[in-house]
């Protein structure tokens, strides 16, 4: 018995030489991509600038804390309801394209066809879109509003889908051997199954979209990121320390919501 599990273990196959081949490889990339890095250097103000960031986010402008319109409070939440409508809207839109994309409920052809469309949109980044929705409607949050929108439908009609594909037939076997209607089927063997992870989904897209949607403020979509871009470009650290607290405050406050809805969700 020993002999045949010393022959077993000598005969096992020699994964060092992969895994010596990976590992080199991966060094390999890493000296050639960081052989493409280049530094300017600092200047001779660079520490000075440095320093005078720091202080300007540990020392805000605390008057910026107004309830005008060109207060922080409001530009957090035109901010927030940009970000929110466009995963409302970015939502809706993904369910069809996630039902026409699922392999187990439409032909291959059409799903593969799907499939490119939710690719190419996934591709281009949030601030491509943003300047070319602000070429057609202008700058202000209305643009950030479609852009938000269809970078959501990029990412939750991937999810949706994944969601769709790992549905639970027996379920639906059992209904359908019970006598249910097409409808009935839907009603208590598909939306129960989707509703938790296509709502767990939103709200994650919606965190994503917060973030995304400070960024395009500095393009012009509406938004805080506009404000921080001029502070930032005018030196007045001050102003940019305010606006990064009231950005901190928040996302904090949204991301503390969210994870306790999405695990209210996961866990039913």
């Amino acid at each position: 018995m020993n002999e045949r599990i010393e022959k077993a273990y000598a005969s096992r196959p020699r994964k060092w030489v992969w895994y010596l081949t990976i590992v080199v490889i991966v060094a390999i990339l890493m000296i050639w991509s960081g052989s493409s890095m280049e530094s300017s250097g600092t200047t001779e103000n660079g520490a000075k600038i440095a320093g005078n960031i720091l202080s300007g986010i540990f020392h805000p402008d605390m008057s910026l804390f107004n309830l005008t319109k060109q207060g922080i409070p409001y530009l957090l939440l035109e901010t927030v309801c940009i970000a929110f409508l466009g995963t409302v809207v970015g939502a809706v839109i993904s369910i069809p394209f996630a039902f026409l994309t699922a392999q187990n409920l439409v032909p291959k052809p059409i799903a593969f066809i799907g499939r490119l469309i939710v690719m190419a949109i996934r591709t281009i980044p949030s601030l491509i879109y943003g300047l070319m929705f602000i070429s057609v409607t202008g700058p202000g949050p209305f643009a950030g509003l479609l852009t938000m929108s269809l970078c959501s439908v990029g990412m939750v009609s991937k999810m949706y889908t994944e969601a769709i594909e790992d549905l639970d037939t027996k379920i639906l076997e059992s209904l359908d051997a019970a006598g249910c209607t097409t409808w009935q089927k839907i009603r208590h063997g598909i939306l129960p199954q989707l509703a938790p992870n296509f709502a767990s989904t939103a709200i994650y897209r919606f965190d994503i979209n917060l973030r995304d949607a400070t960024v395009l403020g500095l393009v012009g979509a509406g938004g805080i990121g506009a404000p921080l871009l001029f502070a930032m470009q005018s030196y007045r650290w001050n102003e940019a320390g305010a606006i990064l607290l009231g950005l901190v405050i928040l996302v904090l406050i949204v991301e503390f919501i969210s994870t306790k809805i999405r695990t209210k969700l996961t866990r039913g």
